[in-house]
């Protein structure tokens, strides 16, 4: 044990010791709220009684620490569940279930054998399993294989998960970082010294999918008029399937950008704005701008062929009524539908790595690509007070100066104050990612955290 710890190095903590213990009484408190745990129990289909006290410290307090050890100056990340190994199917595995493997012999719980073990357990598909003997607290009995489906919650992308069963489960994404969670459903983290619950996904608003309902209202209408002309029988469609497709699609926009470390802003403006923003105009000027118009549209063309094409695969003549969505989307494995969305989530990388150029990435409502490099004017009034939405809606928020934030954040509440219709989602080099509006009369931004897990 001695040459282990000399060969590695612990990253100085600008924390200090006594986080982890505030986090588990964080987490107790927040086990107080009847209303909280009721519905954490519905959504996850099930009842939950936490560990005890004791328990939870020694879990969090070893992953705390293991997250402070570096070796090759290589962060140390992994996942973590307490279950015991009996609860999962020994014949299961990837994509659609978790793959079990024991350990001949138990493995003790420390930092250390954390080290040791999280290159071997892919933060993105592995899990490590522990389980706690009342004699001896918790102990690692092995590694669950995950596969990478249940990134598709932050990513993007129509392929679903098995879901994390109800138990608890520890996310380490980098020193000091920690995220706890129960089955699917963040609890509490700790980032930066800072402990928070950032369950907001703004993706989830009535606001949001009103503002970006033009793509959806045009690709229906396009979709029933190909209806009425084919001479086949076509399923019924969800009519927020298109909407769905435009969410999944930012958010891989979205996730891009986080990961490649250099920010972006994205500019949403009304379809009627387009030809007014490629001339000359007092809110921005766009740098690089593209001409076709109907290569700007194809995102709007792809979507359309997914609809179409869903409906026409599960078309029934016995059955007219029957409706197909979303499930059946990502359930489909015809090839068709397969190139299809991997053509979608192409344009969307493209997209992302667009917004590598300083500048904003315009785009209309109905996700028509504008151009990019795009300035927004400086003439434009600035904006000394904005609004924090504390919730999906924005029905509670907070005042904020807008002093404490970088030049795109202050772009985007310039063009917003100006546009009232208009939508910036800006994402900085740390890879916090605000989305901000015109909203109940002020400049609103809500922090955009689908997660909750800091660094991921």
């Amino acid at each position: 044990m001695n040459k282990i710890k000399e060969s590695l190095t612990r990253t100085p903590s600008p924390f200090g010791h006594s986080y982890p213990r505030d986090l588990v009484s964080f987490i107790f408190e927040r086990w107080e709220d009847e209303a909280f745990v009721a519905r954490l129990c519905r959504e996850e289909g099930g009842e939950f009684q936490l560990p005890d006290r004791g328990t939870l410290e020694q879990v969090i307090s070893t992953c705390y620490q293991a997250s402070l050890l570096r070796e090759e100056e290589r962060p140390v990340m992994f996942r973590l569940i307490i279950r015991d190994s009996y609860l999962f199917a020994a014949n299961e595995g990837p994509p659609t279930g978790m793959h079990r493997l024991i350990f001949s012999r138990t493995r003790p719980f420390n930092e250390y054998e954390l080290h040791r073990l999280a290159p071997a357990a892919d933060f993105y598909r592995t899990l490590i399993g522990i389980f706690v003997e009342p004699a001896l607290g918790a102990q690692i009995w092995g590694l669950l294989h995950s596969g990478t489906r249940w990134m598709h919650a932050v990513y993007g992308g129509r392929k679903t998960s098995p879901p994390m069963p109800l138990s608890l489960v520890v996310y380490v994404t980098g020193p000091g970082q920690i995220s706890v969670c129960i089955g699917d459903n963040i609890i509490a983290s700790l980032n930066g010294g800072q402990i928070n619950c950032p369950t907001l996904d703004v993706f989830n608003s009535k606001w949001l999918n009103t503002s970006l309902g033009a793509l959806n209202a045009e690709t229906w209408a396009l979709h029933q008029a190909a209806r009425v002309r084919t001479e086949r029988a076509w399923a019924e469609l969800d009519p927020e399937f298109g909407s769905s497709i435009g969410q999944q699609a930012i958010r891989r926009i979205i996730s891009v950008i986080r990961n490649s470390n250099h920010g972006g802003l994205l500019v949403y403006l009304p379809p009627e704005m387009a030809e007014e923003i490629l001339e000359e105009n007092p809110y921005l000027t766009l740098k690089y701008q593209f001409l076709e118009y109907d290569s700007r549209q194809r995102f709007l063309s792809l979507t359309l062929r997914i609809m179409n094409t869903l409906a026409e695969i599960h078309g029934d003549p016995d059955a007219p009524e029957k409706q197909v969505g979303w499930q059946e989307y990502v359930n489909s494995k015809n090839e068709n539908i397969a190139l299809l969305d991997e053509a979608i989530f192409d344009v969307a990388h493209f997209i992302a790595a667009l917004s590598a150029v300083d500048g904003a990435v315009v785009i209309t409502k109905r996700q028509e690509l504008l151009g990019f490099g795009g300035v927004i004017s400086g003439d434009l009034d600035s904006v000394g007070m904005v609004a924090h939405a504390l919730d999906t809606e924005g029905e509670q928020s907070e005042p904020v100066l807008s002093e404490g934030v970088g030049t795109r954040h202050r772009a985007a509440y310039r063009l917003c104050q100006k546009l009232h219709q208009a939508i910036a989602i800006v994402i900085s080099q740390d890879e916090s990612v605000q989305i901000v509006k015109w909203h109940n009369g002020m400049v609103t931004y809500w922090d955009q955290v689908p997660t909750g897990v800091p660094g991921f």
